[in-house]
């Protein structure tokens, strides 16, 4: 006979006792910040409502644009550099413009993209961040201490 398995439903209690664990170690995996079982995506890009294992909300996570600025300054510059610095050197064709490029252009800004938004969601509740004056407001929603967050 096979149970079935409510996906509202963390299948780990809520109280039980959860490991410290860096942003890096779990975000940039895309791993749960709180048990490190679960999951932070549904796709690519888009979050889960809460995580599958443990059931950690993840309402308090917003990265907004902070993933887009660290692939442009990180990651996207030096592939720009690449592709400049070939023309200046090599004056080739378009064509391997083409097929250099896009698939640098390809490397250094999508692929980082996920482990940089996992990191950044993991930092938000490994260092409990949330903005300035909504400590009440967390309080309220969450129930308990301003400010507290489980850890």
């Amino acid at each position: 006979m096979m149970m079935d398995i409510d996906p509202q439903q963390p299948t780990v209690p809520a109280e039980a006792p959860w490991k410290p664990r860096s942003a890096i170690e779990t975000g940039a995996f895309g791993r749960c910040p709180r048990c490190g079982e679960g999951h932070i995506f549904r796709g690519f890009l888009t979050m889960r409502d809460r995580c599958e294992m443990c059931g950690l909300d993840y309402s308090f996570a917003d990265p907004a644009d902070g993933p887009a600025v660290f692939v442009q300054l990180f990651a996207c510059v030096p592939g720009v550099v690449f592709i400049v610095m070939l023309e200046i050197l090599a004056r080739p064709a378009v064509w391997v413009h083409i097929a250099v490029g896009i698939p640098v252009l390809i490397l250094t800004t999508v692929l980082p993209m996920r482990p940089i938004k996992g990191w950044l969601v993991a930092a938000q509740y490994v260092t409990k961040a949330q903005e300035a004056g909504t400590a009440q407001l967390w309080a309220k929603l969450h129930g308990g201490d301003a400010g507290q967050r489980d850890g």
